[in-house]
């Protein structure tokens, strides 16, 4: 009796491996069908984005090159409108008058092609990231808790939101300002300016992407502060800090004499920064009436 108890013991023990390996597998194949229904929606775009990329080519991917471009003409107003306010500031250098951005060269024999086809994947990937975050969310979301859940209740709007509004900060913003700054930059006469084609799609891809991640941060710190590894009296205290790392990223991203251009861009940074020691606040209050409620239990 011992031997066949024993045995199925055994059994049980067997069947419960196989049922929690079913269970992570499970897992793997409802992860799989969210990648698959990011990918197909990413493929969706970046093959629209190929169909009209004339239209996109010329209409948003080389706009920031010209003067007619949305940002520059705000700059004239801008400029205009500090020199009112202040008399004795010159606004002709924050107006761009005209770019002299060079014609784009290719070396490659499939070059063109190629940049077509990177290009529009790119795009399918910064207008598919919203959609990649809600589905991520969708797999995450039943392995929360009720608590869990309905904090994070937001999270995909925030983040898709932020993303998009750190791509257009991107593309509005720096990229531009960048444009100006390189294209007319000059070591030497007897230096011609001429850009790859692909050397312009990737910086301008990167300005822009790489804003969208750092407009992430509220994101971040929400986490970190759930976690208790982030707390707003930190992120006081290192505020200064903070301030010397935005400027120094701000003239890093437009490399301009002019202080006003830089200053442009190190706002909106410094505005994010302390929206999220706001967030961290939140996040703090929250824990600890949670907290309060679990000691009066």
């Amino acid at each position: 009796m011992g031997i066949f108890t024993n045995f199925i013991r055994k059994i049980k023990e067997k069947s419960e491996e196989m049922g929690a390996e079913m269970s992570f597998f499970q897992h793997l194949e409802a992860l799989r069908w969210h990648l698959i229904r990011s990918a197909a929606a990413i493929l969706l775009v970046t093959i629209f984005a190929f169909i009209y990329y004339d239209d996109i080519f010329n209409g948003i991917i080389m706009a920031p090159t010209r003067a007619s471009f949305w940002t520059y003409q705000m700059m004239c107003k801008m400029g205009d409108l500090f020199h009112s306010i202040i008399p004795a500031l010159d606004a002709k250098g924050f107006c761009v008058q005209s770019i002299n951005f060079p014609k784009l060269i290719n070396t490659e024999l499939a070059g063109q092609f190629n940049l077509q086809l990177n290009s529009s994947i790119m795009i399918g990937l910064i207008v598919g990231v919203p959609y990649l975050v809600y589905e991520l969310w969708k797999f995450i979301r039943p392995a929360l808790h009720d608590r869990e859940r309905k904090a994070a209740s937001g999270f995909v709007f925030y983040s898709s939101f932020l993303f998009v509004l750190g791509v257009l900060f991107g593309y509005y913003i720096v990229t531009p300002l960048s444009i100006r700054f390189f294209a007319n930059y000059k070591v030497s006469d007897a230096i011609t300016n001429m850009f790859s084609t692909d050397s312009f799609i990737s910086s301008e891809t990167m300005l822009t992407l790489l804003a969208g991640i750092v407009f992430q941060l509220p994101i971040i710190v929400y986490i970190l502060s759930s976690l208790g590894i982030l707390t707003p009296k930190f992120m006081r205290d290192k505020r200064r800090y903070a301030v010397i790392l935005i400027l120094i990223l701000a003239a890093i991203i437009t490399p301009s004499p002019d202080a006003l251009t830089m200053l442009v861009v190190a706002l909106p940074l410094y505005l994010l920064f302390e929206f999220s020691i706001k967030v961290s606040a939140v996040v703090e209050r929250r824990r600890k009436k949670r907290d309060d409620e679990l000691m009066t239990q």
